[in-house]
This record gives structure tokens, C-alpha cells and sequence, in this order.
């Protein structure tokens, strides 16, 4: 879970957060649940070479600022041999908990070294497993 705060300047003209900043705040939340939950696995290659693929957003309802953070849930939903995909949620913290946006970014590893792309290696793959649905 990440606590997001909004930032007065994501908003549109229209009053709500703008679209676009909603994919900031994914990755926010995904740069901090991969670089500091995957160095504590031990798999530390995905704080340097990993690449969106896609991005997928339902949005859900209009978010107007508030000084109040908004909540991040992620969570790993698939791995496959040499891309793995994050699931989020952006809900209000309890009791409520209603739902702003759902969304998915699919990865990949990537070399940088080597320009190119490359498989999951098997400490990586335990790693991310032990982080599906959670």
C-alpha cells in the first residue's frame, strides 16, 4: 500500500485531478513497491532495467483535490517469462473506500548494458511470486 498526496497543480480546469497525473501516481506507488519490496527479496536487477509495456486506467469516479492522501493497493497479477504485470487500485482509505481508478502497467526487463530485453531470472521470479495478490 502508498499514500499518494495530491499536489494542487494535478488538477484541471475543470476542479478534478487531470487525467494524465493518474499515471504519475501509479508509478509513484509501483517505483516504491518494486524498488524497496524487491531489495528486500533479494532481487535488486529490477530497480535498474525494467520498461512499461502498457498501461491499462478504468477510471472510476472524479477525484477532487483535498490535502488528504489518496491510497495506492498493487499487487503482482501475472508473470510470465520475460514480463511481469502490476494490478493498482486508487480508493479513499477507509471506511469508505471508494474507488477512483483501476489500472495495470505490464513490465519488462530490460539490459540496458546490452540494449535489449531479457527473461525474469529465477531469484526475480520468486521474488515477484511472493508478491502476487498482495
Amino acid at each position: 500500500m502508498y499514500h499518494c498526496p495530491l499536489r494542487w497543480g494535478d488538477q484541471d480546469a475543470l476542479g478534478h485531478v487531470n487525467n494524465g497525473r493518474y499515471v504519475d501516481y501509479l508509478q509513484d506507488a509501483r517505483v516504491d513497491f518494486l524498488f524497496r519490496t524487491a531489495k528486500e527479496l533479494g532481487a535488486d536487477d529490477l530497480e535498474t532495467g525494467l520498461l512499461v509495456a502498457r498501461h491499462e486506467v478504468q477510471y472510476r469516479a472524479p477525484l477532487r483535490f483535498r490535502p488528504a492522501p489518496v491510497r495506492i493497493e498493487l499487487w503482482i497479477s501475472e508473470i510470465k517469462a520475460a514480463s511481469f504485470t502490476v494490478d493498482y487500485e486508487i480508493l479513499d482509505a477507509e471506511p469508505e473506500r471508494k474507488t477512483y481508478v483501476e489500472a495495470r502497467t505490464r513490465l519488462v526487463p530490460f539490459d540496458f548494458a546490452a540494449n535489449r530485453l531479457r527473461r525474469i531470472s529465477p531469484v526475480e521470479r520468486e521474488a515477484l511470486s511472493k508478491l502476487v495478490g498482495s
